[in-house]
């Protein structure tokens, strides 16, 4: 069984419901269809009746929960809590009832809010800052977050390095130019993610494009700072850098360009030193190593709410709802 086979699995488990806001995209109808096919998650659609009668042609989603939150009958509740939650901002009940009829993240956002969701997977067809800005707003940050950050769930075909293959890249969709502090604290959430999704241990590799003093730059301090503070922080981690790529992964390389680490060499949990490295780093291995590449999953928000990349596929936004699901399984019994 591949490993995004077993997440679906635990998925099946104790079944979720994961809302979609996206009721333009085919690709959404596509996923659903499958989603409720292998009976990962219960599925909530947002949408206007005769958009979804259109879009959603040739995909049995009979099994999906439908919404046109013109039509919904806790809209006055929801906007109500929707003032609540922003009235320091200004928020009024006019903002807020055309901010949920108009734009269907919010909205989703609010249903994982109101408890009618457990957690949302969005941005087929939106930005990433549109997908998260909500959830900042309204679900807030978890309880002793230092950072929001995203992470990327990798899959590399016929590997030894990693977890079998398996990674988790940090931070890939977020935090543009960290600083050290905020590198440590995405090491912490990226190997609580990777132990979650995996039951294994993380080893964490701080990257850089120099390995443990080979070369000099102000680059290179903030990685090896960064190091220095997930020690001082999260003793129980298992941590090194800086590495080079070759150095975090390559048995054979590690032993020559760091020799006794405890990381060097078997790293599963890849921290770039920003987001440029991250996003790059990322897409190079999904595109040329084939390997299967889920998220921007984000760490850190208060409830699971998940990113896509635009480029995603039916399969992609399969794989991130059972994730998702699993991650609000997870939240149920406070892991």
């Amino acid at each position: 069984m591949s490993f995004i086979e077993e997440i679906k699995e635990r998925a099946r488990k104790n079944k979720k419901t994961i809302v979609l806001p996206e009721s333009e995209d085919r690709r959404i109808y596509e996923a659903a269809a499958k989603v409720l096919d292998q009976g990962i998650a219960n599925v909530i659609i947002i949408g206007k009746d005769q958009v979804i009668r259109k879009k959603s042609t040739g995909f049995d989603i009979s099994g999906a929960t439908l919404i046109d939150p013109e039509k919904f009958d806790r809209l006055a509740e929801y906007i109500g809590k929707l003032v609540e939650i922003r009235k320091n901002k200004g928020m009024t009940a006019e903002m807020a009832q055309e901010i949920l009829l108009t734009d269907y993240t919010t909205f989703g956002v609010m249903m994982v809010k109101m408890g009618d969701a457990d957690g949302m997977v969005s941005g087929a067809c939106h930005s990433s800052a549109n997908t998260l800005r909500p959830c900042l707003q309204i679900l807030k940050t978890a309880p002793g977050t230092k950072l929001v950050s995203a992470f990327f769930l990798m899959i590399v075909p016929n590997s030894s390095f990693g977890a079998k293959g398996t990674f988790v890249f940090g931070d890939c969709g977020l935090n543009q130019s960290p600083s050290s502090e905020e590198l440590a604290a995405i090491a912490e959430s990226s190997a609580r993610s990777f132990e979650l999704l995996t039951g294994k241990e993380a080893k964490i590799a701080m990257l850089s494009h120099s390995t443990k003093g080979s070369a000099k730059h102000e680059d290179i301090d903030k990685v090896t700072r960064a190091v220095q503070i997930a020690h001082e922080q999260y003793p129980d981690l298992k941590i090194d850098g800086e590495l080079q790529l070759d150095a975090a992964i390559v048995p054979e390389v590690a032993a020559f360009k760091a020799s006794g680490s405890p990381v060097a060499g078997k790293a599963n949990v890849l921290i770039f030193p920003d987001l440029d490295a991250g996003n790059i780093g990322y897409k190079l291995v999904e595109r040329l190593g084939g390997a299967e590449a889920y998220g921007p999953l984000t760490q850190g928000i208060a409830a699971p709410v998940n990113d896509l990349s635009r480029g995603c596929n039916a399969d992609d936004i399969v794989g991130v709802v059972a994730i998702t699901a699993v991650q609000a399984a997870a939240q149920d019994w406070g892991e």
